[in-house]
């Protein structure tokens, strides 16, 4: 052998010596040399002598639309050695990954995070059952009791939205992200509570946004603290459910009625801030005027008759009819619609007096009533049983009819 031949032999011996092994799990730099079918990139693995293949699935932690918008020949790319692919022992391929070189970085930025603190925003890619799926560079979850410090009916309403999230549980080995919007919303709700509450009183008249609704009133959302408007709160007329007179978004007006800081809730009031049943009830109910009512109670001295929402009337008994009537249930029953005559308006008493037989012809001749002493009998029984204080009517306005008759029937 001649002495050039040997240097060659040596050359290549020391050339083969100087390629290195490569072994599954190796991070190894590889340069774009093709890209096969748009479907994955051939590289050469350097310093090695061999090539390996990178799929598009394995590009990148992003969807990918067009492998050529995101590699092109010559690039260079860090990459991890996932597995052998056939058996040729000199020249054979491996199967590669950019992706998870960048899910790496990825994992311990976000482990990074957790341990300050830090918050991420990332948006919403999927709605699963039990929750949303984001992107935050990889895969994360948020069970959907960490969506809202409420419930939440439908998840649709989340997609592609990007929320602020904390992270919850941090575990790469299992591909395993937890975030939570909720811890965000609960710490944000907390700041806005202290300041909110810090400068609002009771009698204060805010505008708010109907958050939720239950069969016992209305949440308010007032800036980021919710405040509850009673059912009883909402109108002046009876309201059987909070859904009849509201809709869940919709922007109102409310008086805060009182504040427990300790317990962190606030007392509202729909109701108040409208115009009262009573106001301008001379003008909507002058003295003589006829109205549609609907009969909401009975008694033993007359029946109430609610002549517009909120306001009602006494039709005293000697009012219901001409005839003699021993007892209103007899004439009436609650719930029937009928027409009143106004008689007398006491506004600042919020008190009507009214009538039905004032709308009926009157009989021919009427007995006259002499018994004095059954009047006034009767009348006591109207005093036992109709307080003024819970009626809104005096003594006279209950039985002053009957005693007037009674002293007529004496004089004569």
């Amino acid at each position: 052998m001649s002495e050039n031949e040997s240097g060659q032999n040596n050359d290549l011996l020391n050339a083969l010596n100087s390629v290195e092994e490569v072994k599954i799990g190796d991070v190894v730099k590889g340069e774009v040399l093709d890209i096969d079918d748009d479907k994955q990139v051939i590289v050469g693995i350097e310093g090695t002598g061999v090539e390996g293949v990178v799929p598009l699935r394995e590009l990148s932690t992003t969807h990918i639309d067009d492998i050529n918008d995101a590699v092109k020949v010559g690039d260079k790319l860090d990459l991890v050695v996932v597995s052998k692919i056939g058996n040729d022992k000199e020249g054979g391929s491996y199967l590669l990954s950019h992706r998870r070189i960048e899910a790496r970085k990825v994992w311990d930025d976000i482990q990074k995070k957790a341990d300050d603190g830090v918050e991420i925003e990332a948006p919403v890619t999927q709605v699963v059952k039990g929750g949303l799926v984001v992107d935050a560079g990889v895969r994360g979850f948020i069970p959907a009791s960490m969506i809202e410090d409420r419930y939440v009916e439908d998840l649709n309403a989340y997609k592609d939205q990007t929320l602020k999230l904390k992270i919850i549980e941090v575990n790469p080995a299992e591909n395993r992200l937890i975030l939570s919007h909720k811890a965000v919303v609960q710490e944000e709700n907390a700041v806005k509570r202290e300041e909110l509450m810090s400068h609002l009183t009771a009698g204060d008249v805010v505008e708010g946004t109907v958050a939720r609704l239950t069969n016992f009133g209305a949440f308010v959302d007032l800036g980021g603290v919710d405040g509850l408007v009673h059912v009883s709160e909402i109108a002046y007329e009876h309201v059987n459910k909070p859904s009849d007179k509201l809709k869940v978004g919709e922007k109102i007006n409310v008086k805060v009625l009182s504040i427990d800081e300790d317990r962190g809730r606030i007392s509202l009031s729909l109701k108040q801030t409208l115009p009262g049943p009573w106001d301008d009830i001379e003008e909507k109910a002058p003295a003589g005027s006829v109205l549609d009512g609907t009969v909401k109670r009975l008694t033993d001295f007359g029946a109430f008759v609610e002549v517009f929402p909120g306001v009602e009337g006494l039709v005293h008994i000697s009012q219901i009819s001409h005839k003699h009537i021993d007892n209103p249930s007899d004439v009436l029953k609650t719930g029937d619609q009928i027409k009143v005559k106004v008689l007398e308006v006491h506004p600042d008493a919020h008190r009507l007096a009214l009538s039905i037989k004032a709308l009926e012809e009157a009989p021919k001749s009427e007995p006259k009533q002499r018994n004095t002493r059954n009047n006034r009998s009767s009348a006591n029984s109207y005093k036992n049983d109709a307080p003024e204080e819970s009626t809104g009517f005096t003594l006279g306005d209950l039985i002053g009819n009957e005693l007037k008759g009674s002293q007529e029937d004496d004089e004569k």
